[in-house]
């Protein structure tokens, strides 16, 4: 794989997840990257896990943070 499309982040990485309009809004909190996949684009994309789902998702690198960035929703917002 060339550089240009190179993962950021690692299988077993702890990372947050902004949700894009592709399908089930997410949960809030961390996810965990569980696997990498194919460029989708000229983009990496990931498989990733919420501890508080079920199913995965498939995340472009653009959706995705490290964790120690997020930061929970203010009360009533």
């Amino acid at each position: 794989m060339d550089k240009i499309n190179a993962h950021k982040f690692k299988v077993g990485e702890t990372i947050s997840y902004r949700s894009s309009s592709r399908g089930l809004s997410a949960r809030p909190g961390p996810y965990r990257v569980v696997g990498h996949r194919p460029p989708e684009d000229g983009e990496p994309s990931y498989r990733i896990k919420s501890d508080l789902e079920s199913h995965e998702r498939i995340a472009r690198e653009s959706e995705l943070t490290g964790h120690e960035k997020w930061q929970p929703p203010a009360a009533g917002h």
